[in-house]
């Protein structure tokens, strides 16, 4: 016979179950009116888009453009040489020190695919794809440091806190999947410059937040599961607690913050069952293990697919944490150790995307927060310890499938590669193109906080017209 506090308890949770009777009509699921009043819930763009879902691959510290995706064979004349002042002139003030020893790149490079796009050996998996890559080659960013820099790429605007990329694309789409987050960030061990400002919702509603997982860790989702409880009963604790939390919640109508907790709450719930699988690369078909590659970054990527695949609106990757693209020595060597660990992932997902007939509503972006001089930094006389420094005045990035045009290259530098000479982009166009492809107007995708309108792009941006298919 139960005791008579084991009787109130569980009769609470009965109380409970009926008084919030739907919430999860079954495990994993919302019933149709929780479902619309999700914060979460799929909503219409304002036009048709071409993407449907952003993964985002972000190379921290900075790949050199130079010795990647962007080859100037100007730079043999001069390699070894003083850069002429007239190069240097018009560098934002923090760059004017990049001058120096001209450097070209050892390594070889190709034309690939019907659009001959130059790609250099590091490369070599992803440029079979370069029919698919739109490649723009003058970026321009504001502040040529990795914390601002990275903010920069991800929240546009390199000091203040602001919502980021991801927060936006789920604050205007909402997401496809009911169990699993819409926003998630996938790190190896190890957090990038800056940490969780990267993928902050800011002001935006918490239930915007990016979602970050660190995929090298035995336990990658930590307290997913419970053994000490009855699935049943759980479902009854979470109905309960539904019912209090809505109550509570009802007495404070603004206090976003507590919604935001609710969905938390719940989601967690459902997770138990879908995480799980999601996660669970091993249940792929031997050949895609092999095709993607069984290391860390082959498993995030991979990991990356079932996620998109499975709804998550937003899917932001790093690599380089621990060792960053941020070689200001000895750059050819970690170059080539970083582009081993990810040029054979990437061109799987590419792949993969493309046989799963994802890759057209799928936007793959391939950046990081900024790009690499083309002169020498350190080592100039030994090649071995020759690295590049930090420049944000003309880098390099591509994009592929979700509405851009494929193998298609779009802007320039000069002829060393220091400043834009044909259609710059800024970061701020970057994101309003991005935006544009999702199906949004940049200037109208806005949120009321504290007395105005913010927008993504603050009062800048022009979309990219001429990448769009």
């Amino acid at each position: 016979m139960p005791s008579r506090r084991e009787f109130l308890q569980r009769s609470g949770f009965g109380i409970g179950a009926v008084a919030a009777s739907g919430i999860l009509g079954g495990l994993g699921e919302l019933d149709a009116d929780e479902a619309e009043s999700s914060p979460l819930s799929v909503r219409q763009p304002q036009f048709a888009p071409k993407a449907k879902r952003v993964i985002h691959l972000f190379m921290n510290g900075g790949p050199s453009q130079f010795d990647t995706f962007y080859r100037k064979p100007v730079l043999e004349k001069f390699h070894g040489k003083t850069v002429p002042k007239k190069f240097t002139e018009g560098l934002q003030r923090t760059q004017r020190n990049r001058a120096g020893t001209a450097f070209v790149t050892p390594f070889e490079w190709k034309r690939y695919g019907k659009s001959g796009l130059e790609i250099s050996e590091l490369f070599k998996h992803t440029a079979q794809h370069a029919d698919d890559l739109c490649v723009v080659r003058s970026m321009v960013s504001e502040i040529a440091n990795h914390s601002p820099g990275m903010f920069m790429m991800n929240c546009g605007h390199s000091t203040l806190p602001r919502p980021s990329l991801g927060s936006w694309v789920l604050y205007g789409l909402g997401t496809e999947s009911e169990s699993l987050p819409g926003y998630v960030v996938l790190l190896p061990q190890g957090s990038p410059t800056g940490q969780s400002r990267n993928w902050t919702s800011a002001f935006l509603p918490g239930v915007f937040q990016g979602t970050h997982i660190e995929t090298q860790k035995e336990e990658l989702i930590p307290n997913l599961t419970r053994d000490d409880v009855d699935p049943r009963d759980q479902r009854s604790q979470v109905a309960l607690t539904r019912f209090l939390n809505n109550r509570h919640r009802n007495l404070r109508p603004t206090d976003g913050r507590l919604e935001s907790r609710i969905h938390s709450m719940e989601l967690a719930f459902r997770m138990q069952s879908s995480a799980t699988d999601a996660f669970d690369v091993s249940s792929e078909p031997e050949d895609i293990q092999e095709m993607y590659g069984r290391t860390p970054h082959g498993r995030m990527m991979l990991t990356a697919r079932r996620l998109a695949e499975r709804g998550v609106r937003y899917v932001q990757t790093y690599h380089g944490n621990g060792q960053p693209w941020d070689q200001h020595s000895g750059i050819l060597t970690a170059h080539k150790r970083n582009a081993e660990q990810t040029d054979q992932p990437i061109a799987a997902l590419l792949t993969d995307l493309k046989r799963l007939g994802m890759l057209d509503e799928t936007l793959v972006i391939w950046s990081g927060e900024m790009g690499r001089t083309p002169t020498i930094q350190t080592g100039q006389k030994n090649p071995e310890k020759v690295g590049r420094d930090h420049h944000v005045d003309g880098f390099t990035l591509w994009m592929a499938g979700g509405g851009v045009k494929g193998g298609f290259e779009y802007g320039a530098t000069d002829e060393l590669g220091f400043q834009p000479t044909e259609n710059p982009v800024h970061v701020h166009d970057l994101h309003a193109t991005i935006l544009h492809l999702l199906g949004f107007d940049h200037k109208q995708l806005t949120y009321r906080y504290s007395g105005r309108d913010f927008r993504l792009t603050d009062v800048h941006g022009n979309v990219v017209h001429d990448i769009i298919a």
